[in-house]
């Protein structure tokens, strides 16, 4: 992907050999292990750590976009996510983490020309003063009586224990599903910026609405995780929802291209799924400045819920991923710097008894 400022770039999941989404092909990709860029300076673990359950996060994406400026040349955005159900609270970013990376064009770790990206893929190039975690692809600090490997914390050496001391060997112990999402790569296409955003018709409205009134009165909800694609209405089987503009926009864009998983559109401004005044109002009044440069940060992309359906874990959910960088990407003095996130969802409460309904949990 590309930071430009010229339309918007959708992002779609395809699968790969794994050896090319590796860090010498600066790949986007989701899952798998996060592929780093700066290689002497990895996150600290306390930056990984999600702070309610205090189990590690997950790496989910990461997506390479350079800006058009010496210390950017090389750009990366990595996102990770907890994987506990009971830590989801609606329109509560805490669960995610944003890091952000850069390089100039001659650095320490990269060669100013291109790898060649034909026959087989060359191997990942590894930190040279840190051990990766087996489990995860994070920095390390704990050692595996059993292997010798090395892992991120007691939780993930602990995960893999059973599996290392049944078989043996390090080679046993690098992929944890319970850790890591199945890996993709994320390919870009370009769309017209805001094409064809217009009040729905009337008729289409009408349509909406009968729609979402069938399945209220039969009592039925689907959540992201079962999303058809183009029947992104059934989502939200409340009458509060039928009135949405917000949503019923939502449910239109993605229905232009039911598959997206990603929209980047630096400076630009999110498709947000509900309204905003009722759900994330005051974070967008609030979101920090850069605490490196001070200037302000601006929206760069979204993550858009039919990820969901790839990740194969019902605990957890979102309507979006909003994420806010630092408008200059201005020059770091450490290897990741902390970005902002908004993350939105839809709340459907639905009069069938005493139960509560949200885009997946309802805390």
């Amino acid at each position: 992907m590309e930071a430009n400022e010229i339309g918007i770039e959708l992002g779609f999941l395809e699968k790969i050999d794994g050896g090319w989404l590796s860090n010498r092909y600066f790949p986007n990709k989701v899952g798998g292990k996060p592929a780093w860029l700066h290689l002497d300076d990895l996150p600290a673990q306390e930056k990984m750590i999600c702070k309610k359950c205090e189990k590690p996060k997950a790496f989910l994406l990461q997506l390479y976009v350079p800006f058009d400026d010496d210390y950017n040349f090389h750009r990366m955005l990595y996102v990770f996510i907890c994987r506990s159900e009971t830590c989801y609270v609606r329109n509560n970013a805490s669960v995610v983490t944003v890091l952000r990376s850069q390089l100039p064009l001659k650095n320490e770790f990269y060669a100013a020309e291109p790898p060649l990206e034909t026959g087989e893929p060359l191997p990942a190039i590894l930190p040279k003063e840190h051990k990766l975690c087996l489990a995860c692809g994070c920095k390390s600090s704990v050692k595996c009586d059993y292997c010798e490997g090395y892992y991120c914390s007691f939780v993930h050496r602990d995960l893999h224990k059973p599996v290392c001391s049944k078989i043996g060997g390090i080679e046993s112990c690098d992929r944890l599903s319970i850790v890591e999402f199945d890996e993709w790569e994320i390919v870009k296409d370009s769309m017209n910026d805001e094409e064809d955003i217009t009040e729905p018709h009337a008729v289409e409205e009408q349509k909406f609405s009968k729609a979402i009134e069938e399945l209220s009165k039969s009592c039925k909800t689907l959540t992201f995780q079962n999303l058809p694609d183009s029947d992104l209405e059934k989502y939200a089987a409340n009458s509060e929802l039928m009135d949405d503009k917000f949503f019923f926009k939502f449910r239109k864009e993605c229905n232009k291209e039911p598959e997206q998983i990603i929209r980047y559109k630096r400076n630009g401004l999110p498709l947000w799924i509900t309204d905003v005044q009722k759900t994330v109002a005051s974070q967008l009044k609030e979101i920090p400045l850069c605490e490196y440069c001070g200037g302000e940060r601006k929206f760069e992309f979204q993550i858009m819920p039919q990820l969901l359906n790839y990740l194969n874990d019902d605990g957890i959910d979102w309507g979006t991923l909003a994420i806010y960088t630092c408008s200059r990407s201005c020059p770091l003095p450490v290897g990741y710097a902390e970005e902002f996130v908004i993350k939105q969802d839809i709340i459907a409460d639905i009069a069938c008894g005493s139960n509560h309904h949200s885009s997946n949990v309802n805390k």
